[in-house]
């Protein structure tokens, strides 16, 4: 029973096998390599890349701790990656961090945009439908005088 618990928590903590497939075959294919790679050695990568984010995350986790904050953030990575001797990564790493944010803070600001238009019509909405004093006349009495 123990080792069915230990298989159901391995596969839910596995990495997707197909963003690992095509992260391992993009870095071969820019290296100019046309070579295979084989089941065992996907699942070697896929381990190596669960360990390596348990180790760094628990670094990362300490140092935020350290810091009296409850929260993970960036910079705590960025440290956590100097902290494990990786900080070759460093710089790839801060390219990404700002180009992400740099698309993000354009979704914003167009969420945002389009909250307010979204805003505005209903304001419109509002102000025509109780200010505008239509009266609705009866079928029955057309000529306003009570007879038809």
């Amino acid at each position: 029973m123990e080792s069915e618990n230990q298989k159901v928590i391995s596969e839910a903590e596995e990495l997707p096998r197909t963003i690992v497939r095509r992260v391992v075959k993009e870095k071969l294919s820019n290296d100019g390599d046309d070579m295979s790679v084989h089941k065992d050695a996907l699942l070697a990568f896929s381990e190596s890349a669960r360990i390596f984010i348990h180790y760094l995350s628990a670094t990362a986790n300490d140092i935020c701790k350290e810091s009296k904050r409850q929260t993970i953030n960036a910079d705590d990575v960025l440290t956590a990656l100097q902290e494990i001797e990786f900080s070759h990564f460093l710089g790839p790493l801060k390219a990404s961090l700002h180009e992400f944010r740099q698309k993000n803070a354009g979704k914003k600001a167009g969420a945002a945009k389009e909250k307010e238009e979204k805003m505005k019509r209903k304001l419109e909405e509002l102000s025509h439908d109780s200010g505008g004093g239509e009266r609705v006349e009866n079928e029955d009495n057309q000529d306003g005088t009570g007879h038809a």
